[in-house]
């Protein structure tokens, strides 16, 4: 007896609307990311193109007169180098940090303990009121941290929403059987913690690192209002001296009643700021590449009330 081979469920069959709308949603995507990426792609072309060029807008689509001189100008300073140091080991030392503080208290807030209530409104009024400039900078320097390169790694380490966004990831996605079967075995809570919370979390953790670290980078408050020692200076702040001090000596100056322009320290001006601009984001950009795949995953982490 022959058997007739299974037949394939066949597709459901589109309609012309839903044509229509395909069409009209792909069209208003790519127009969204022409809006996101040209701006990104004119300051990288900007960065390499004669600054002449680009102040009289010749500058649109490809490098025009091709120079390096902002490039030139950034590496040739050594604050610049000792800067970017600075800011990969406070990026680096404290993200780190960050996760796991992060993680163990979101850890916590998702076990059932006394006086649970009271330490979530802890949390709350902490993450909407601060006690302000003046008592922080007195704190600080209290406690020695100013002018030392701990301050930037401990300033701002845990945030709360981060910790609510680890809490609530925790409890929805990893059942409290799991825990009661691993006590059974002799697991107590670091144990779990470490061998089953942690690597069922990477996600979370590819989401987490992603956001502190993009802060911690661009971070220059910090260092403007706790560092004076300028070795310990971050990148960003090391760019906004730099970008001011040029910015300062373009200025149009008045002499024997005529306005005149540095045209040469413009021209400096102009090409150093797209290429500062070029020299901070790419380690970001890199950074989004490898934690890409847990970026999307776990980019609606969080997302369910709990």
């Amino acid at each position: 007896m022959k058997v007739s081979p299974l037949k394939k469920s066949k597709k459901p069959k589109r309609t012309k609307g839903d044509l229509i709308f395909d069409y009209i949603n792909t069209c208003f995507l790519m127009l969204c990311a022409l809006i996101v990426l040209y701006p990104l792609y004119l300051i990288a072309i900007a960065s390499i193109s004669d600054p002449h060029a680009v102040l009289r807008g010749d500058v649109m689509l490809y490098p025009y007169d091709f120079s390096l001189i902002g490039y030139e100008r950034l590496l040739n300073n050594s604050l610049i180098w000792i800067s970017y140091r600075n800011s990969i080991i406070y990026t680096t030392v404290g993200t780190t940090l960050s996760l796991v503080l992060t993680m163990m208290a979101g850890y916590a807030m998702s076990r059932q303990f006394m006086g649970k209530k009271f330490m979530n409104l802890y949390f709350i009024f902490v993450m909407f009121f601060s006690g302000g400039l003046v008592p922080t900078f007195l704190l600080v320097n209290s406690l020695g941290l100013y002018d030392s390169p701990l301050v930037m790694i401990l300033m701002g380490a845990v945030s709360v929403w981060n910790v609510m966004i680890a809490r609530t990831f925790i409890r929805n996605s990893i059942p409290e059987e799991l825990f009661e079967a691993s006590s059974i075995d002799g697991c107590n809570h670091f144990k779990f913690f470490l061998h089953i919370i942690i690597p069922l979390s990477k996600a979370l953790i590819g989401v987490l690192a992603v956001f502190y670290a993009v802060w911690r980078w661009n971070d220059f408050m910090t260092g403007l209002i706790f560092l004076r020692t300028r070795e310990l200076f971050p990148f960003q702040l090391v760019l906004r001296e730099i970008l001011t001090v040029l910015q300062a000596t373009a200025t149009m100056e008045e002499i024997v009643g005529e306005r005149l322009i540095n045209l040469e320290a413009m021209r400096v001006a102009e090409s150093v700021k797209y290429s500062a601009i070029v020299i901070s984001t790419l380690p970001m950009l890199v950074l989004y590449l490898f934690l890409q795949k847990h970026f999307v995953k776990g980019v609606m982490v969080g997302s369910l009330k709990g």
